[in-house]
């Protein structure tokens, strides 16, 4: 019963994410909404303003490293635009060093899944210990190749 939450949770972002994939812009928004869903309930752990449990600390990483691994295919050359989108120009102008964000991303993620075990990581020093990394790729990531708001 309480993996129904996860799977409702992962179909709806899926099913909006396939809805949007004709817009880049407006799917990799959606990713990025499903991302500070993740953080947001991180953090909240992180700062025990939610009692950890290891569901919750593998669903937050199960949602990091879907992201991780979908994010990079929506930034088709010209997809940007300042009105709709905080994407810098600088993505496409330094794709390679994009690229290597996105792949630091996916690799922090997948080290979080697999030190989650089955289960999730035991308690909130491991859950801590797991997404400590996603969030520094997040911080780069964000101050290199995103427009201020």
């Amino acid at each position: 019963m309480r993996k129904l939450p996860i799977l409702v949770g992962a179909a709806v972002a899926l099913a909006t994410a396939a809805f949007a994939a004709g817009d880049p812009i407006t799917t990799r928004q959606l990713l990025m909404d499903n991302n500070g869903a993740a953080a947001g309930l991180a953090a909240a752990v992180m700062k025990d303003e939610v009692t950890y449990s290891p569901v919750i600390g593998k669903a937050v990483i199960q949602a990091f490293a879907a992201t991780a691994h979908a994010y990079g295919d929506f930034f088709p050359e010209g997809s940007t635009d300042p009105a709709r989108s905080a994407a810098s120009p600088k993505i496409w102008e330094d794709a390679a060093g994009f690229q290597a964000e996105i792949e630091k991303f996916m690799a922090s993620a997948d080290a979080a899944l697999a030190a989650s075990g089955r289960e999730g990581p035991a308690d909130k020093a491991a859950f801590t210990a797991a997404v400590q990394p996603i969030f520094e790729g997040c911080k780069t990531c964000h101050e290199g190749y995103r427009l201020e708001n």
